[in-house]
């Protein structure tokens, strides 16, 4: 007899679960994307809020919207479990009762700061977008649901994280304009901006990748630094969302140091903001549960095998792969570790870390022994 899916849904294709979940997820970004419309000063970031084409983020909204009744309904005459397709189709009904995709957008008030979610709303639908189909079609686990142990802590995380955006974007930046600014030279700044834009890039991906390998290894080193960066460590589990599992003291720190070089040196903006996104995409994809292992190049650039293996609970493993993009920084240092397989299990040894969010949120502070 197989074995049964997980919370007692029969997750199999046409027993209505796959329909189920992605109306619900449709609803609840339809139903946000209406709240941003309809209070705009309060949840959309200023920094953003006047870049969006609005027709075409109209022309999305409705469309979710629609798919997410279309499939609650499907969920609803394929399963005998109510709960998911009516839930979806709830959500979008909502939705369109507050006005739908038509909201007539006002800003109240000129607010310099914002709760920011729309940037939340906008990356997980582009990330899940990209990495959901990836993982379904070249899952290194295809066993592993997607909805496995620990995605609604790990979503928590990634909300919290974008939600404070502004917060997190400033305790970024702020420390290296105060304590790096007397290592500034402008005739250095004005060479580096100088150069062709493709090889500031190349120059960033290096730079911001020695400075994110000394501060990982670091956290790996030092026992007050190591119990923020457990937080990470803790899930058992590889795949986008897992990326997201992070202690917010843990991504400030390693961000602000990575921004050092970069303010220092003074790179022009253009290969900065390519870097950003660059990395937005690439520290997910090493997490993600999929099993490319692109050949050669992964002595060049870091795969989910090499990131993968960091996060393994075997022995051998344990403080190796600081790297994020660069798998020869590893190599040169003594820390790469990379088997011609993929790891059996991941997590620490013992699980110390809790499973629910305000544990791990509170787990550095609390006594350790």
């Amino acid at each position: 007899m197989p074995e049964r899916p997980p919370l007692g849904y029969d997750t199999r294709f046409g027993s209505g679960w796959i329909s189920g979940v992605a109306a619900v997820t449709l609803g609840a970004l339809g139903l946000g994307a209406v709240l941003c419309l309809l209070f705009p000063d309060v949840l959309t970031s200023p920094e953003t809020r006047g870049y969006y084409p609005l027709p075409i983020v109209r022309f999305l909204i409705h469309l979710v919207l629609v798919g997410a009744f279309g499939l609650g309904l499907l969920s609803v005459v394929l399963s005998r479990r109510l709960r998911l397709g009516l839930t979806g189709m709830g959500l979008a009904l909502a939705a369109v009762l507050l006005g739908g995709s038509q909201v007539d957008v006002q800003v109240r008030a000129e607010r310099t700061t914002a709760i920011g979610f729309d940037w939340f709303l906008v990356n997980i639908f582009v990330l899940a977008l990209v990495f959901v189909p990836l993982e379904v079609l070249f899952a290194r686990r295809p066993e592993q649901p997607l909805f496995r142990k620990g995605w609604l802590t790990d979503l928590l995380h990634f909300g919290v994280s974008h939600l404070l955006v502004q917060v997190s974007v400033f305790l970024t930046l702020v420390p290296a304009a105060v304590l790096f600014h007397w290592a500034v030279d402008p005739r250095l700044q004005a060479a580096v901006a100088a150069q062709p834009l493709l090889l500031q890039f190349l120059e960033i991906v290096v730079v911001a990748d020695l400075a994110q390998y000394a501060i990982h290894r670091l956290f790996h080193r030092a026992p007050w630094l190591w119990r923020f960066h457990a937080v990470h460590h803790s899930s058992q589990a590889m795949d986008w969302l897992a990326a997201s599992r992070i202690h917010l003291v843990d991504a400030v720190v390693t961000r602000a140091v990575g921004f050092v070089p970069l303010y220092v040196l003074g790179f022009a903006p253009g290969p900065v903001y390519a870097y950003l996104v660059f990395v937005s995409f690439h520290a997910i994809f090493v997490h993600a549960n999929v099993r490319l292992g692109f050949g050669p190049l992964a002595r060049l650039i870091g795969t989910p095998r090499f990131h993968h293996w960091h996060h393994a609970a075997e022995p051998q493993a344990v403080d190796r792969n600081f790297a994020i993009h660069l798998p020869v920084l590893d190599r040169l240092f003594g820390t790469l570790y990379l088997p011609d397989r993929w790891p059996v299990r991941y997590g620490i040894e013992g699980d110390p870390v809790p499973e629910h969010y305000l544990g791990q949120v509170v787990y550095p502070f609390a006594p350790h022994r």
